[in-house]
């Protein structure tokens, strides 16, 4: 067991869920506007879209909604979409931009309780500075964290940034989350330790394969962090 390390956590999908959500909007809008037999290209349509939005305009309920009202458009032979288009997927993302309480991922509580108490816990999360910071504030688990980052990308640059800023020792720091692209393959080339949890609603544009490393543990469930940590 590994003790007094710098742990590192990814918020979305590692300690609460989020794509879930997404997920279900999903579902409705291809529901609305195609047919049964259209739906795959019309997500497949959707997801690049997504791609592009994202590295142009960054994450959040506001840039996903632009990506629905871009793929309506594509479908309707690029004509405008009307208010009452929009205004149905604005009903749409209602469970994204009026969400209430933060479901946490099972076990998450009592483990960072555990956690908070031998090691050095920072939490690490991409998207709207606004949206993560409302996120983590209606978890109810901000205050086991020494240091809440909020970043436009999680890059290897982003990696190296936070362990030089914070003087972190990379073979005693962990970076722990759900997202091959963002949470694990950028910090292991940052030269960090990993820790891979994978969740079954892990968005599609966060997929990338990993290979075998010695420096990544890989788990199936946030508990399972205390039998290493």
């Amino acid at each position: 067991m590994h003790t007094d390390q710098t742990l590192v956590f990814d918020a979305d999908d590692t300690l609460w869920e989020n794509n879930v959500l997404f997920e279900r909007v999903i579902d409705g809008f291809l529901d609305w506007v195609c047919a049964p037999a259209e739906r795959e290209a019309t997500r497949a349509l959707l997801d690049r879209i997504e791609a592009a939005n994202a590295a142009a305009l960054g994450y959040g309920a506001a840039v996903f909604r632009q990506s629905l009202a871009d793929c309506l458009q594509h479908l309707n032979a690029d004509r405008t979409p009307t208010a009452t288009e929009l205004a149905r997927i604005d009903e749409l993302l209602t469970p994204l931009t009026d969400r209430g309480a933060i479901e946490l991922i099972p076990g998450v509580a009592d483990t960072l309780t555990a956690l908070a108490g031998r090691h050095h816990l920072l939490l690490l999360t991409k998207g709207d500075q606004d949206e993560q910071q409302a996120k983590v504030a209606a978890s109810t688990i901000d205050h086991h964290f020494r240091g809440i980052h909020i970043v436009a990308e999680k890059s290897v640059d982003t990696y190296r940034q936070l362990t030089a800023e914070l003087g972190l020792d990379p073979e005693r720091t962990w970076m722990i989350g759900n997202s091959p692209k963002s949470d694990i393959a950028p910090a292991r080339r940052a030269g960090l330790r990993t820790v891979f949890i994978p969740h079954e609603h892990t968005w599609v544009l966060e997929h990338e394969e990993l290979g075998p490393d010695e420096a990544t543990l890989q788990l199936t469930a946030f508990p399972e962090l205390l039998r290493h940590f």
